[in-house]
């Protein structure tokens, strides 16, 4: 038998990469490939891009211009570059860099197989198409390989809200849900191999619908609900969700499906109607806050996370200040806030009004310190409350696993026999930084 090639890939950006980063993997397991954990020991490297940061293309070409050396000690060695970067850049990474022998868009990886044999035989291979047919279905049914305690699971993808900022429906195309069974039977596959927690996974993952079994349209509630039957699945997460997307049944599931835990992220972006509307989110400040007060009355103890852009063209300290009021308001338990950078084909990258980057930054500054507040504020209210963690790997001391909380916390105690994947009920003696401490029950 012929000794297995090895591959090494390099992850950028969201979950939904890292779910894409694992089926390539497994796709090209049906070449010989085995994946390792370094890219001196490998026979093809392939960089999953994110396009979502700020010139993110620009750290695509660095980090292959880093890894040019290995090519001169390994001449046969292969680079393929894939994702929301590949998709934008397209045939301009093979002639900035050609040492580049493949590009693949996130829409078009189950056709990795066919590219890779395709390379081996001397050609390069560009796909950044946006097939009509179903890359999940096409792939190879996920190998029956123990799997760790929580899993990734990409139910949707594409943008169809065209927000001024963001390149989402330009590299990952319009909204497009999976069909109810094959999420339905890769869960259960999952689960069969190890996996007690799923996070559903999508663009928009509140917009899923799709046909269900019975004939009729499901949205993301019914999903959620079936795959609450399936028995030794014990944890169910969703992210991320547009607020214009949040359908009652979706709210009501959170007071009464136990396996769907108590923590929703849901980006506003800022706080000014003025700057909303600029941005094209088509919510209002208010309407955001209402939605906020309806989960809250379905979950009171749910952890409310958010995303936050400063600096977006055209805002004012008024603006700024009406962000400030609504987080005040909104009191989060965790959140992510960047400054506005403009990504090329967007609507707000040619617009006037750049807001200068010395205004930007200090406004962050403020924003982080109150959300970090915030964060802190949420974490110290956890000790002496018991919860559940889901125990998925040894802690950096003796003795120790690291877990996480029903609040998506990590918690980590001392105790001997814990295994991963072990659910247990902890009570939180200490909150850290980033962490909590707690005890068994």
């Amino acid at each position: 038998m012929s000794e297995p090639k090895k591959l090494f890939i390099k992850t950028y950006g969201c979950q939904m990469n890292v779910y894409d980063s694992e089926r390539m993997a497994e796709a090209l397991g049906g070449q010989g490939y085995t994946e390792v954990a370094s890219p001196e020991e490998a026979d093809m490297i392939l960089l999953n891009t994110c396009h979502i940061r700020e010139k993110a293309a620009e750290k695509v070409y660095s980090e292959l211009g880093r890894l040019r050396h290995l090519k001169a000690a390994k001449p046969d060695l292969k680079f393929g570059v894939a994702g929301c970067v590949a998709q934008a850049e397209g045939r301009e990474i093979m002639l900035r860099q050609p040492m580049v022998d493949l590009v693949v868009g996130p829409q078009s990886y189950h056709r990795l197989p066919e590219m890779e044999a395709r390379v081996r035989s001397g050609e390069r291979a560009l796909d950044t198409e946006m097939p009509e047919e179903d890359k999940f279905e096409k792939l190879k049914h996920r190998p029956k390989a123990k799997r760790g305690p929580t899993a990734f699971l990409t139910v949707q993808e594409g943008c169809d809200k065209f927000c001024a900022f963001c390149v989402v429906p330009y590299t990952r195309g319009a909204e497009v849900s999976r069909p109810v069974d094959r999420v339905l039977r890769e869960a259960r596959d999952l689960v069969e191999r190890g996996v007690r927690e799923i996070t559903l996974l999508g663009q928009n993952v509140n917009a899923y619908h799709s046909e269900g079994p019975d004939g009729r349209d499901w949205g993301l509630a019914r999903l959620v609900r079936a795959l609450a039957e399936i028995d030794d699945l014990k944890r169910i997460r969703f992210t991320t969700s547009h607020p214009n997307d949040m359908e009652d049944d979706l709210i009501a599931a959170h007071g009464d499906c136990e396996k769907l835990m108590p923590y929703l992220h849901l980006p506003v972006q800022s706080g000014s109607d003025r700057i909303l509307k600029r941005m094209n989110r088509s919510h209002t400040r208010d309407s955001y806050m209402a939605l906020i007060e309806r989960i809250r009355a379905a979950r009171p103890d749910i952890a409310i996370s958010g995303d936050f852009i400063v600096g977006f063209p055209e805002e004012t300290d008024a603006d700024f200040r009406d962000t400030m009021a609504l987080v005040e308001q909104v009191n989060y338990a965790a959140c992510f806030s960047f400054k506005y950078s403009s990504r090329p084909g967007t609507p707000a990258a040619d617009r006037g009004g750049q807001v200068p980057a010395e205004v930007a930054s200090a406004r962050l500054i403020e924003l982080q310190a109150l959300l970090g507040r915030q964060q802190q504020d949420f974490m110290r209210a956890m000790v002496g409350r018991e919860v559940g963690v889901l125990f998925e790997k040894p802690g950096r001391h003796a003795g120790q696993m690291v877990g996480k909380s029903d609040h998506l916390h990590a918690v980590h105690v001392t105790s001997e026999g814990l295994q991963p994947g072990d659910l247990r009920r902890v009570r939180i003696t200490e909150a850290g930084t980033n962490s909590l401490a707690g005890v068994l029950l």
